[in-house]
């Protein structure tokens, strides 16, 4: 039976994440937001090679984020949507099988709306970033629920003008 059960947190585990993925690629920041516990901390990160230290893009808990998602439709920003390709690791669940930790490869491309020369560039996919979530996840009733993340970027240059959270 206790496998039963680590078997269903799993895919609970790797719906929220997938699930997590299309709200974005939606720009439904509001029901993404939904998926997360209200202490969520969220981050964004990169290790340079160059300065030997890791990069913080970005940093903040779920009231931030909030706001932030809120303000996302007033920004001057590049409206080219971004696309997830996600593919979950790892899932270990604590021994109690009340928390879980997961590990997700991704890939975003960005779909030109106008780019440099928008008569030349539109309609273009391009690869926008590639890192791996770092999740950790809290298990209510059937399902999981963000407690963090941390978007690690293997990708070290972002676009001016791109907000959205990755």
């Amino acid at each position: 039976m206790r496998k039963a059960n680590n078997i269903a947190a799993i895919e609970a585990v790797k719906d929220t994440i997938y699930r997590s993925c299309l709200l974005m690629d939606d720009e439904r920041w509001s029901d993404w937001l939904k998926l997360c516990d209200d202490g969520f901390y969220y981050k964004v990160t990169a290790y340079s090679p160059e300065i030997r230290k890791d990069m913080i893009y970005f940093d903040a808990d779920h009231g931030q984020l909030s706001s932030m998602c809120d303000l996302l439709p007033k920004h001057n920003t590049d409206h080219s949507p971004l696309k997830r390709h996600a593919v979950v690791y790892t899932v270990d669940l604590d021994d109690g099988g009340t928390s879980a930790e997961a590990v997700t490869s991704f890939v975003i491309y960005q779909n030109m709306l106008d780019g440099v020369n928008s008569h030349i560039d539109a309609g273009e996919n391009h690869l926008f970033a590639i890192g791996r979530y770092l999740d950790k996840l809290r298990m209510v009733d059937d399902a999981a629920r963000f407690v963090s993340r941390e978007v690690r970027l293997e990708t070290r240059r972002l676009d001016k003008g791109t907000h959205w959270p990755l």
